[in-house]
């Protein structure tokens, strides 16, 4: 019998990745990224410092599980078509490592972001996010609260 995907296929199937996503990372195991991420993966919106592609993604992600050992990610809202999804997600840890050239605080984050990512057979090949940076600095002590 021959199976027809259909679009609500695609989306569940995206959705699906982007929670596989945020699982490896409440996980903290940087091996994720490899079964999930196309080994040509572009992120448009990438951290200060960030290098591109699947080592520059996991080097991040290595520096938030050692600077937030008890990081975690809930998906709030999940939207998705044919190769697409977004979710908007709720971070959040303690810092008890380095951050960006900020020491070691004990303080802890939570920090609303959005994201998007662009599917290609079950595997991320581009992102583009946006997070609330300047809460999570002041939540940290690096900025005042006014």
């Amino acid at each position: 019998m021959i199976q027809i995907s259909t679009e609500e296929d695609h989306v569940r199937r995206e959705q699906g990745d982007f929670q596989d996503f945020v699982e490896g990372m409440n996980n903290k195991d940087v091996s994720f990224i490899d079964r999930l991420v196309d080994p040509n993966f572009v992120d448009h919106d990438p951290a200060p410092g960030q290098k591109p592609g699947l080592q520059g993604l996991k080097d991040l992600m290595q520096m938030f599980f050692a600077a937030f050992p008890d990081i975690h990610v809930t998906v709030n809202r999940l939207v998705a078509d044919e190769d697409t999804v977004a979710g908007a997600v709720t971070t959040e840890g303690t810092q008890d490592g380095d951050f960006m050239g900020i020491p070691k605080s004990g303080r802890k984050i939570s920090m609303t972001e959005l994201h998007m990512m662009r599917v290609e057979g079950g595997k991320m090949v581009e992102h583009w996010g946006v997070g609330d940076g300047m809460a999570m600095m002041q939540q940290l002590g690096v900025l005042d609260q006014e």
